[in-house]
């Protein structure tokens, strides 16, 4: 080879990057910028024009920022935090707003506090309105914070309350009679020995536990505990050498006792104990220690020790009022056992009660010498006569059953998530949120990261315990795996609230018991530039229309056809507790949101508006926890539906499961968009919803001709997922009313009406058919449907659908033939009825009962 018979010439190449080269890739770095530090003044209405160009490098207060005619802000990046609070930013006329570059990302820490009050005698800008950072015509706005991770999957299940890597958990039953002996290094929490001895069956073992325990060093340390039976042949040599470790109860220790130990040897002064006598064979009894200890690292460990008789308990099957039942004021259980026999256990732990039509009833218990049940049932249609037309069931206990557990928690008040990417990006100090793996989205928990010095490029340590379960696997070939979210960025925008409600618009504070007076981000017609990543928005948004935290209003074409390049985009951005949605889309084409989190939000969070948006693509986005909102009727639940009647015809009297009640994590108004890689893990009623305007509204009326949007082919739908969602993953179907109440529809205008889809090339029903493709779709954990597709020629492939109340209807067009010679398709699809995710139970959880092959508990789509 060449290297072999030549001299190796080692050649350094030297980049040198010159002021203005710097100047060009780090704005804060242009020579030509003037320091600026005006100080904290409410009443400074700073103009940066003629060519002004100045560099905030200090926290400030003023009133407003109207940057124009050449002039331009830029955040200094080598300096302490800056916060800087203002009523509104401008930026119009070849003004330019910088904060870092695509190739120099700012590194430092800076927030815009945009503040002031809907009622407080401010002159509202005609345009932007209040409390607002502006983009207009000529104006340019340019954010890039660090490069962060914006969101990946859990790769291992966490489990409530439980323990992560770096743990150690032992469980027995039957099966592992005696007395359990764990050693423990106090230097790093690991297991070095454990042995079971047992000292039921022959004495023999109480000899050998005696000689084991003198054999552990001391400092060592020692979690001993029965498990089903230890006293019957445990002789006193035994007892002494527990008694010795610093053992109370050890001595007395008598048949099947439950009885937990921990100690360090050599230290009796360290001991904790618990002991109970065995309550009988349907009597649960628990005797459950735990210690705190420091490693040699000086991280905290703790262990734990529970042994007890658990007692398992079921529900009966319903039965209805016994023929013969004759008491007049309350019902005697020892009717129904007479017409149930063997069905029925003594001495119920619980009893519901419900109407024949499925209405519950209040179920009050009486004792009779403490064994004979009687009851009262509490219900609309009840009479103080006793029950009627009613079904009841009773809560029975199970015989008690042995159960040993002992832990080794090494994250104290902490937790190791295990995550699919590597995550090193993310810092103590950051925020997380944990999507719901279950049917209710309000499962979503946060969580704040902690220094880690041992953890893996794809772990961090988080604050705190999981509520409950948070599925980081493939379940019966579903992948299920929670979304991890990032909520925190080095760049903020966030409005300033106040403590509590007050009306600005109608009926809020009947809504809502919160400021819902955000601030908002828009960006307007004939801007020069924008281009938005890593920033986090908090507390962004209106509850009026047009305040969004992101908002691109009638701008047009914001690519390349429109003359942007680079194109317009929106990536790696945090929004959250936002008070109206995440993204809108209006009147604008071509925009690229990749890497959003929106969490937490009010109203439609990922939205396109009026229908001709069309080229829009959502790539990689995360949408969860999102609620409803007064703005427009698909926002709004059936309170709101009920009482807002703004627009509508007098005597309109709302059906919300009709008219309202659609909020949706995406909402898009014309299917020509696309849709890649995003998640939709928890909305009040549906994740994807692809809605059909047959006519522009709003300010874009007149942009298609009648029936465009229900012919226009779909965009790309790849690889999405849906859960958590109350209504469907998935939604193809309804329109929205586009004319004004009248008398002869009373309902006002943006209600849910039928619509058909049928898409066609060229949306030109007279040629050929172009079938919506969607594929590797994943719904799961919907409480009505996986997905609802209705219209012709929607194909799917590679879906997967699992524990929907549901799993997926394809509805026809409603009338026949609607589009003569379309189909709807579905293969290579995977459907699950009940899956082994079997969620988390919680004390007042209605949903939760016996399912699947096993019948085990679970929690079930719909309640009783």
């Amino acid at each position: 080879s060449f290297l072999s018979h030549s001299k190796q010439t080692l050649i350094v190449l030297t980049l040198h990057l010159y002021p203005a080269e710097a100047a060009v890739t780090c704005p804060a770095r242009d020579p030509e910028l003037e320091i600026w530090n005006p100080g904290h003044n409410k009443e400074n209405r700073v103009e940066i024009r003629s060519g002004r160009k100045l560099l905030l490098s200090s926290s400030a207060t003023v009133h407003s920022i109207h940057i124009t005619e050449g002039g331009k802000l830029v955040i200094r990046d080598d300096v302490q935090p800056i916060i800087l609070r203002t009523r509104h930013i401008l930026i119009e006329n070849d003004g330019e707003l910088h904060i870092g570059s695509e190739l120099c990302p700012y590194q430092g820490n800076v927030v815009i506090i945009l503040y002031g009050r809907a009622d407080d005698g401010s002159q509202p800008n005609p345009y932007f309105g209040q409390k607002y950072l502006g983009v207009s015509k000529g104006g340019t706005l340019e954010i890039h914070g660090k490069k962060k991770l914006s969101w990946t999957f859990l790769n291992k299940t966490l489990h409530p309350g439980g323990m992560e890597e770096g743990g150690y958990y032992f469980e027995r039953s039957w099966g592992h009679r005696g007395i359990i002996v764990h050693v423990i290094d106090p230097k790093t929490g690991a297991v070095v020995h454990s042995d079971r001895f047992d000292t039921y069956r022959a004495k023999e073992e109480s000899v050998r536990l005696a000689q084991y325990l003198g054999r552990v060093a001391n400092g060592m340390i020692l979690s001993v505990a029965v498990n089903d039976e230890g006293s019957r042949n445990l002789d006193d040599l035994a007892r002494k050498a527990m008694t010795k470790l610093g053992s109370k109860h050890f001595l007395h220790l008598g048949f099947r006792h439950p009885w937990s130990f921990i100690t360090i040897k050599g230290n009796p002064s360290s001991s904790v104990e618990d002991h109970i006598e065995y309550q009988g064979h349907r009597g649960s009894a628990v005797a459950k220690v735990f210690k705190l200890f420091k490693a040699e690292n000086g991280e905290h460990f703790n262990v734990s020790s529970t042994s007890e008789w658990v007692q398992d308990v079921e529900w009966t099957e319903w039965f209805e009022k016994p023929d013969k039942a004759r008491s007049k004021d309350m019902e005697k259980l020892s009717d129904f056992k007479a017409a149930h026999p063997d069905k029925i256990c003594r001495q119920p732990i619980d009893i519901q009660a419900m109407t024949l039509d499925g209405v519950n009833l209040t179920t009050e218990v009486f004792y009779k010498s403490g064994h004979d049940y009687q009851f009262l049932c509490h219900g609309k249609d009840q009479t103080g006569e006793g029950c009627r037309n009613y079904r009841v069931r009773f809560l029975c206990g199970k015989s008690v059953k042995p159960k040993l557990t002992v832990t080794i928690d090494t994250n104290v008040n902490s937790t190791i998530l295990n995550l699919a990417d590597d995550v090193s990006s993310w810092k103590p100090g950051d925020r997380l949120v944990v999507a719901s793996t279950d049917y209710s989205m309000y499962q979503a928990e946060e969580f704040q990261v902690l220094p880690c010095r041992t953890c893996r490029p794809t772990q961090v340590k988080v604050a705190g315990k999981a509520t409950y379960l948070h599925v980081g696997e493939v379940v019966d070939g579903v992948d299920m795996r929670a979304e991890v979210g990032l909520l925190s960025r080095n760049v903020v925008v966030m409005g300033e609230m106040e403590q509590q409600c007050y009306e600005y618009s109608s009926k809020l504070c009947s809504f809502f018991d919160f400021d819902t007076f955000g601030g908002h981000i828009k960006i307007g017609l004939h801007f020069k530039a924008t281009h938005i990543e890593g920033l986090e928005l908090k507390y962004m948004g209106q509850q009026t229309m047009g305040h969004y935290p992101i908002h691109f209003h009638m701008a047009g074409d914001v690519d390349e056809k429109g003359g942007y390049n680079p194109p317009t985009y929106v990536k790696d951005t945090s929004i959250h507790n936002t008070f109206s949605r995440c993204v809108t889309v209006h009147g604008s084409n071509g925009l690229l949101v990749k890497d959003v989190v929106g969490y937490d939000a009010l109203g439609h969070c990922f939205f396109t508006e009026d229908g001709p948006e069309e080229r829009n693509t959502f790539d990689h986005c995360l949408g969860l926890l999102v609620k409803p909102s007064t703005l427009l009727p698909s926002d709004r639940d059936s309170r709101m539906c009920k009482l807002i009647t703004e627009g509508a015809y007098p005597g309109y009297i709302p059906k919300p499961r009709q008219d309202c009640s659609a909020v949706s994590t995406f909402w898009i108004a014309n299917p020509h968009n696309n849709l890649i890689n995003c998640a939709a893990a928890g909305s009040e009623e549906t994740g994807f919803w692809f809605v059909l305007h047959h006519v522009p509204t709003g300010p874009s009326a007149g942009m298609y001709s009648p029936g465009y949007s229900e012919h226009v082919p779909m965009g790309k739908f790849s690889n999405n997922r849906a859960h958590s969602n109350y209504r469907a993953g998935m939604i193809i179907d309804n329109g929205v009313k586009t004319t004004p109440a009248s008398a002869k529809d009373k309902r006002p205008i943006l209600t849910l009406i039928s619509g058909r889809y049928s898409p066609h090339k060229d949306a030109d029903p007279l040629k050929p058919r172009e079938p919506a493709i969607i594929e590797r779709f994943i719904a799961y954990k919907n409480q009505d449907h996986g997905a609802w597709l209705r219209g012709g020629d929607v194909w799917l492939d590679n879906c997967q659908f699992a524990d929907n109340g549901i799993g997926l209807t394809l509805a026809s067009g409603g009338t026949f033939p609607h589009d003569d010679g379309s189909k709807q398709e579905i293969k290579n699809s995977l459907f699950v009825g009940e899956s082994g995710n079997l969620g988390t139970e919680t004390i007042d959880n209605e949903i939760w009962g016996p399912g699947g092959l096993d019948h085990r508990g679970r929690t079930l789509p719909i309640g009783p």
